[in-house]
């Protein structure tokens, strides 16, 4: 149920007749998460990211070592939306035309039929987005930015519901093309996930350990009820609902200025910041930490809904000075510096 009670700070906000509707939505949401964190162990923060992005309508760039649970987590996600899914392995050798399909041509009529590719589905796994020439990132970041594709003379465009799930291997560097970061910038959130602790590897070994048995006694598991594309463009319109204090959206707002201008805070900071966030950082805090708030059951967002999400952010669109960096300063010691330095509302 949505928590009724607001901090004395902010203002009670005025309730719409969205209010009985929010909270099924938000029991069936809190349902998804509950499930996909009991099949993708040890990585709740990914899970909760996830559906963060589905909720704020935008991409996520995730970067974690091999075998962490990134291809399982998106593709256990789809399987509980009604909706397509396409995995794409980034390569060096992927064309453009790989991604966004061509034009077949039909000698039995004389005339060219489009072959959509895999980034028509809905939800698209981007594997190692990095290993991929600067052409196909173009051609994905621009479709990821405009939502259509223009092959040949025609646009086409992509589904109402799209979104990329990016990948990036931090081990392996050699024959890699690194993203840009104007292309960065198109991504939603940029998220690091870590390995797991002792407890939570010896469940994972008995998920596969079970998983393993059902396939060999020829067990299938129960398909999960999928989330309806109409709850889900519900559960975004609540999500804007989700009340901003005007105290909150100035806090947002100045710890992205600080990050263009963090002289007012400390000079010595100023100074490790070569180029700070674009506006589309301020429109992705506020709404990620609406999605945030209205997941964890509230219809207001809090100074710590903000705070939460600002490194995830906001790490990719803060670039250390080249200072800095000889330092060993990077976004994410940037964006705490900001979080400690910026007064709270």
């Amino acid at each position: 149920m949505m928590n009724q009670t607001l901090p004395p700070e902010l203002p009670v906000p005025v309730r719409t007749s969205h209010a009985v509707v929010d909270e099924r939505l938000h029991a069936t949401f809190r349902a998804l998460a509950d499930d996909l964190s009991a099949q993708v162990v040890g990585q709740s923060r990914l899970i909760e990211r996830l559906l963060i992005a589905l909720l704020a309508d935008g991409h996520l760039l995730v970067e974690g070592a091999p075998g962490l649970a990134k291809t399982t987590a998106i593709r256990a996600l789809a399987a509980r939306l009604d909706a397509q899914f396409a995995r794409v392995q980034f390569t060096p050798d992927l064309l453009p035309a790989d991604l966004t399909g061509t034009e077949v041509w039909r000698p039995q009529d004389g005339s060219f039929e489009f072959q959509p590719g895999p980034i028509f589905h809905s939800l698209l796994l981007a594997d190692e987005i990095n290993r991929a020439p600067a052409k196909v990132q173009s051609a994905l970041l621009e479709a990821m930015g405009e939502r259509q594709v223009t092959v040949g003379r025609r646009t086409y465009m992509l589904p109402k519901l799209f979104l990329v799930m990016a990948t990036q291997n931090p081990i392996e560097q050699e024959g890699t093309f690194p993203l840009p970061e104007a292309q960065l910038d198109r991504f939603l959130m940029h998220v690091r996930i870590g390995y797991p602790d002792a407890q939570v590897e010896g469940e994972i070994l008995r998920i596969a350990r079970d998983a393993a048995r059902g396939a060999v006694l020829g067990q299938a598991a129960d398909a999960p009820v999928p989330v309806s594309l109409d709850d889900l463009f519900a559960a975004r319109a609540a999500v804007l609902d989700v009340h901003v204090a005007p105290a909150l959206e100035r806090y947002l707002i100045e710890l992205v200025l600080a990050s263009r201008d963090a002289a007012r805070y400390d000079r010595d900071l100023a100074k490790r910041i070569a180029w700070g966030a674009s506006p589309r950082g301020s429109i992705a805090l506020e709404r990620c930490a609406r999605a945030r708030a209205w997941l964890h059951g509230r219809d207001y967002a809090t100074p710590e809904d903000v705070r939460a999400i600002a490194p995830d952010v906001l790490r990719h669109r803060i670039l250390p000075s080249y200072e800095a960096l000889a330092e060993g300063w990077t976004g994410d010691r940037l964006v705490e510096a900001l979080l400690a330095v910026v007064p709270l509302p």
